[in-house]
């Protein structure tokens, strides 16, 4: 079972979840996107913009993650803006399928990234989510490039 452990994921470019992946102009691959603490009980959820950069073999080079506030609490405008100035600097861009490694990050408690869930028993399978909010997540075959929501 350990052997069908992901080790790499492709995602490929579409109109949703995926609008903002690719290859910069330096060939890094990024992944721009929109993460989320869901509310849940007295506490208040939390929205997030993600800047994720990976080298050609898929590692992580380097995150970027901006809090915005819980949802409802923050201008709109104000995030798209934060958002938009994101994707500007990583300059020019060419939207495509990338292939990067399961990662994970911590910022103040909350853990980002797209985290490999083991199989909780016999039926079950191997998964990628993407976290927090679970939004996107990777089954087998992982070189589809295709994820469900």
């Amino acid at each position: 079972m350990e052997s069908d452990r992901p080790q790499k994921i492709s995602i490929d470019h579409d109109d949703y979840h995926a609008e903002h992946i690719g290859r910069t102009k330096k060939g890094e691959q990024f992944f721009l996107t929109t993460p989320f603490e869901p509310a849940i009980n007295e506490k208040e959820g939390c929205e997030y913009i993600a800047l994720f950069k990976f080298d050609n073999e898929g590692n992580l080079l380097e995150h970027i993650i901006d809090e915005i506030g819980p949802r409802g609490s923050y201008d709109e405008n104000e995030r798209k803006e934060k958002y938009l100035a994101r994707l500007n600097e990583l300059g020019e861009v060419k939207y495509c399928r990338i292939e990067v490694k399961p990662f994970s990050v911590e910022r103040n408690g909350v853990v980002f990234g797209l985290i490999t869930r083991e199989p909780e028993d016999k039926e079950d399978v191997w998964a990628v989510e993407l976290l927090p909010g679970n939004y996107m997540a990777f089954f087998e075959p992982w070189d589809s490039g295709e994820y469900d929501t």
